[in-house]
């Protein structure tokens, strides 16, 4: 196939995608708006630590980001790297078999280039967006829902919408450093090795009481995996996201954990199909305040990132696994998943059980996700592995163990660090680079690889 054919291609592909209308929903309380405009919100105290760190701090908003800003944008992108309009993400060219009806994705962003979330790969130059709770724009270990086409195999995709918001907020009331959990809002927050860590060394150093905002995958009821853990000011209003219980539609009460909400004076956002609320779905909470012992006053209820409901709907999410009575029957993000013939990588299907953390993607049928592809994340009691990308141009420069590509820090000064097609002598403003690592902390990347592209 002839180069100006693919073009051909893709260009009617990008047309029809964009023209067409449905995808997810349930974002509520924030605008989407189009390419090239950032939407961020936050709110009364997000300037503490970690909040933001101004227009030359870390995912610095920027308007080539398809509206997201933060690491979606590549600040150091050079003219001649941008020319022809591609961000040499390769993601959508001809042949990648990306196809045109919308899926829907749900977990945390991962890489950039333009982004990936769960490991896919999505283009975000035609997005549109919502980033709440994050005044620089989306970042890596934020939670996030994509619509938009993606492959069979599930490694690439074109978005459409984005949507990001944080998912707890509040003081710390209790924590365990040996087993990596704290307690926010009556929620026990667990965290593992793909946390990431925006300003502080890990949880031992969080000082006692310090207010946090965490954003992260619900499980089970009263429990959240952390994907991204932030300091905040104590003034900041408090944000709790968790699965409802013990509904009360008279007294307009329900429970997260073992947190009482009163949602009599709240809007109610984002129900996929005007369903009412009820026990058992997954909600985010925003409230005016935090009272000790008091019941949290909703302003907002929002459904959490709902997932598609429709006959053959495509879908590909991570969690933790619920419900658990065989790799038949079990449930992510409450959804109800069929892995019985679904392709297991990352561990054995001896693995899987309650508590273990997945990624899943499959088609709906019956209400049921059934699954063609299942990825063991992390196994309770023996770990698992993270893996974070960046693709983009070196920018500020200032060493190997100092630098950003696509406005997020980078440390690739570690002697075990691998490079490939260079050495660490070749990094420099501008060079285009592929950086692999493992884990995040104090808002730094720290790079396992470099490849040079």
């Amino acid at each position: 196939m002839t180069n100006q054919l693919r073009a051909g291609i893709l260009s009617l592909m990008v047309v029809f995608v964009l023209s067409c209308g449905g995808g997810g929903g349930g974002g509520g309380g924030a605008a989407f708006v189009g390419p090239s405009t950032l939407a961020v919100s936050g709110s009364p105290g997000d300037s503490g630590p970690g909040g933001s760190t101004g227009a030359t701090g870390p995912g610095a908003p920027s308007t080539d980001s398809g509206g997201l800003g933060g690491i979606a944008s590549d600040p150091g992108a050079t003219a001649t790297a941008a020319s022809g309009g591609d961000d040499a993400s390769g993601v959508g060219s001809g042949g990648t078999g990306v196809s045109t009806a919308d899926a829907t994705g749900v977990g945390a962003v991962d890489g950039a280039g333009s982004i990936f979330v769960n490991g896919l790969r999505y283009d975000t130059r035609t997005a549109v967006g919502s980033v709440e709770d994050a005044p620089n724009g989306l970042q890596l270990g934020m939670s996030a829902k994509v619509i938009g086409p993606v492959d069979a195999s599930f490694t690439q995709g074109i978005a459409r919408r984005v949507e990001s918001a944080a998912d707890l907020r509040g003081p710390v009331t209790s924590a365990d450093a040996a087993q990596g959990s704290f307690v926010v809002l009556g929620t026990t927050v667990t965290t593992d090795e793909a946390t990431v860590w925006a300003d502080a060394a890990g949880l031992a150093a969080i000082p006692a009481g310090a207010t946090l905002q965490v954003w992260g995958l619900p499980s089970a009821p009263g429990l959240l995996r952390a994907t991204r853990v932030e300091q905040r000011d104590p003034s900041a209003t408090p944000i709790l996201t968790g699965t409802v219980q013990g509904l009360d539609p008279v007294r307009h009460s329900f429970s997260l954990g073992g947190r009482s909400v009163d949602y009599g004076n709240a809007v109610l956002s984002g129900s996929p199909d005007g369903r009412p609320l009820a026990n058992g779905i997954i909600v985010r909470v925003r409230a005016t305040s935090a009272a000790a012992g008091a019941p949290l006053v909703a302003t907002l209820v929002q459904w959490w990132y709902p997932l598609p409901i429709v006959e053959a709907a495509t879908a590909q999410f991570a969690g933790v696994v619920t419900d658990f009575a065989g790799p038949g029957s079990l449930r992510v993000l409450g959804y109800p998943v069929d892995a019985s013939a679904a392709q297991i990588s990352g561990g054995s299907a001896g693995a899987l059980g309650n508590g273990v953390k997945v990624e899943v993607g499959g088609s709906v049928a019956g209400g049921v996700l059934r699954a063609t592809q299942l990825k063991i994340r992390n196994v309770p009691g023996t770990g698992g592995h993270a893996s974070f990308e960046l693709i983009g141009n070196v920018g500020g420069f200032r060493s190997p163990s100092d630098f950003r590509v696509r406005g997020q820090p980078v440390n690739a000064g570690g002697s075990d660090v691998v490079f490939v097609n260079g050495s660490a002598a070749n990094l420099a403003n501008g060079v285009r680079v592929n950086i692999h690592g493992t884990r995040v902390v104090e808002g730094v990347l720290m790079a396992a690889s470099v490849s040079f592209e």
